[in-house]
C-alpha cells in the first residue's frame, strides 16, 4: 500500500508518513490502552467508515506499529495490539493530548467521550513528582464507565474496569457529570468535592494531586531575538 511521501529527510515528517492519516492516532490510542478487535475498535471510534478502518489497520501493520494476535481463551478470533515501535508512541501521544485539551471549547453536538480516551488522559495527565513515594489506588465510576488508577513506588498503570485481581481500590469515586464524563468534567468535580465516596477518603485530594498535570517549563532560549542582537551589535 503506498504511504504519503513528504521527501524530507526528518523525523517528524516520517512520523507522520506512518501516524498522520485521518483516525491513525486515535487507533494508536485506543490500543495503547488495551488489545482490541476490530469489531471494538468500530464500536469505540465512533464515526470512522469500515473501509477506513481496515485501511488505517493494514497500514499500521504495514509499518511495524500493530499486529494481530489470536486471542486468548475463552476469547476468540483476532485481536489487534501496538508492537514495540508502536507502544513507544505512548508518550507522543500523551504529550499531543495535553496540548490539545488546551484548544478544546465546548462540548460539540454528537461529541462523545470514551474509556479508552479518559484512561489516556488520566495517563498524560499523571504527574511523577506528585506520586512520588506514593502508593494508592482508586476505581473511577462515571454512569457505565468503570476505570482504575494504581500508584505503586510513583508508578502509575491505569486501564479500563476495576482494579485487577487480587487488588482492591482503596478509595471508590463515583462521579455524577451534568455533562460528558470528559477527562476534564472529572478533574473539576473532584477538585470541588462533588464526587461519592467509598473507602479511604483523604485519597481524594492524593487523587487531585496526582492527575494534575506539572506546569511545563518554557523551553530557554537559545538563540537571541534578531532585534535585541541587531541591539547588543
Amino acid at each position: 500500500m503506498k504511504r504519503r511521501d513528504f521527501g524530507q529527510y526528518c523525523g517528524l515528517a516520517r512520523a507522520l508518513e506512518l501516524v498522520g492519516e485521518r483516525w491513525a492516532l486515535l487507533i494508536i490510542r485506543d490500543l495503547a490502552v488495551r488489545p482490541r478487535r476490530y469489531t471494538d475498535l468500530l464500536e469505540g471510534l465512533p464515526g470512522i467508515p469500515t473501509n477506513v478502518l481496515s485501511t488505517r489497520l493494514k497500514e499500521l501493520e504495514q509499518a511495524g506499529l500493530v499486529e494481530r494476535r489470536v486471542a486468548p481463551a475463552p476469547e476468540r478470533g483476532i485481536r489487534y495490539v501496538l508492537t514495540a515501535d508502536g507502544s513507544a508512541l505512548e508518550p507522543a501521544v500523551h504529550a499531543l493530548g495535553r496540548w490539545g485539551t488546551g484548544q478544546l471549547d465546548e462540548p460539540r453536538p454528537g461529541d462523545i467521550v470514551t474509556p479508552e480516551s479518559v484512561t489516556m488522559s488520566l495517563r498524560a495527565g499523571f504527574n511523577p513528582a506528585a506520586a512520588a513515594r506514593r502508593d494508592a489506588s482508586w476505581e473511577i465510576r462515571a454512569g457505565d464507565m468503570v476505570l482504575h488508577a494504581v500508584v505503586a513506588e510513583g508508578r502509575l498503570a491505569a486501564g479500563v474496569g476495576p482494579v485487577p485481581l487480587p487488588g482492591k481500590a482503596q478509595l471508590v469515586i463515583t462521579f455524577d457529570p451534568d455533562d460528558l464524563p470528559s477527562y476534564q468534567a472529572l478533574m473539576q468535580a473532584a477538585k470541588c468535592g462533588l464526587v461519592e465516596l467509598e473507602g479511604r477518603r483523604t485519597l481524594l485530594n492524593t487523587f487531585v494531586d496526582v492527575f494534575t498535570p506539572p506546569v511545563d517549563t518554557p523551553p530557554v532560549d537559545q538563540d537571541p531575538a534578531p532585534d535585541r542582537r541587531r541591539r547588543e551589535s
